[in-house]
């Protein structure tokens, strides 16, 4: 009898894990049959399990992809963009100086042929760099170290360049942005309490994320667990909190769309549109975007007037694909 009941618990217990399984992978499945059915997908296979960021290349109509853990830059070259088109991820930079680190952000300065690549220790946090190489040929120009074992742990994140070259690299652990050089100098180190005003872990297990530049002489960075804007000027190095009406909780990569307009991707919703009229003291969330969240959204890049959603995860076991999505923004999001 006891054997009986014990294979009935079982059973039981089987069940029950059957139907709690059952809903996420049905929903799992739904988002993603939404994502690659939708206009605008473009999908393609990847040798890597996961990709940070992309950023788009005009001039030689390809994205560039950073493949995180395994430390390189893939290329997805696009003929035109065609809904339901099949690509293949081809690595272009597979730097032996930074083995060992994961790939994260990316920043094209196509007025110098060149691109930015931020690479990082996610494991122990030890280490940190900044590269740049050159679009058409992939050749290195600089690989500048940002910190070292001896230097407080760290976690280099994404990059922004400026109108003269210079480089901005957030610091997501310790929550600084460095700045280097148009030749790889490491000029200075932004610092301020606000950045770390936030001391409860769930407001600051990741700190700074995104950041972009802006024509009139400033940065935009996004602090992901803590939800907050900052407007960082680039020559007094001052720090102020843009007031935002609306959430940019779990903010990620963000694209500057226009002096006046920001899009912020991110955990949920994958991108929101972030506005501006008084030149970012403060702004408003206007629109979202809602797509394959359990891929995860990293990073957005605008392409030929549209919305492309760069996510982190790749899905399949033996044919991996990956998804960047058009973003449809649904709009009357901000709060009054």
């Amino acid at each position: 009898m006891a054997r009986y009941w014990c294979g009935l618990c079982g059973l039981r217990a089987a069940i029950l894990l059957a139907l709690a399984t059952a809903i996420p992978l049905a929903l799992i499945a739904s988002l993603e049959r939404a994502a690659t059915a939708a206009g605008g997908t473009i999908g393609f296979r990847s040798g890597s399990w996961f990709g940070e960021c992309a950023k788009w290349d005009p001039p030689r109509r390809r994205f560039l992809i950073s493949t995180f853990l395994e430390g390189q830059i893939a290329e997805i070259r696009l003929p035109g963009i065609a809904d339901g088109s099949e690509l293949e991820a081809r690595t272009v930079i597979a730097d032996d100086d930074v083995a060992g680190n994961a790939s994260l952000g990316i920043a094209i300065d196509a007025a110098r042929g060149r691109f930015l690549v931020v690479y990082a220790d996610v494991r122990r946090f030890r280490s940190a760099a900044v590269a740049s190489y050159g679009l058409d040929s992939g050749e290195r120009f600089f690989l500048t170290r940002l910190s070292c074992p001896d230097d407080e742990p760290s976690f280099a994140d994404d990059v922004a360049v400026d109108d003269d070259g210079n480089a901005y690299v957030t610091d997501a652990k310790s929550n600084k942005i460095w700045k280097v050089g148009l030749n790889g100098e490491l000029q200075s180190i932004i610092r301020s309490d606000l950045f770390s005003q936030n001391k409860e872990w769930y407001r600051s297990f990741v700190g700074l994320n995104g950041i972009v530049h802006h024509r009139n002489g400033y940065l935009l960075a996004v602090h992901t667990a803590a939800g907050q804007l900052f407007k960082v000027d680039t020559k007094t190095e001052e720090v102020r909190v843009v007031r935002v009406a609306g959430s940019v909780l779990m903010g990620d990569g963000m694209e500057l769309l226009s002096p006046t307009k920001l899009v912020v991707a991110g955990a949920f919703p994958c991108a929101r549109i972030v506005e501006s009229f008084d030149d970012w003291e403060t702004a408003a969330v206007t629109a979202r975007y809602v797509g394959p969240l359990h891929r995860v959204a990293t990073a957005a890049t605008a392409v030929e007037g549209k919305v492309y959603v760069n996510y982190l995860l790749d899905l399949g076991i033996l044919r991996r694909r990956h998804v960047l999505t058009e973003a449809v923004f649904s709009r009357g999001f901000a709060a009054k």
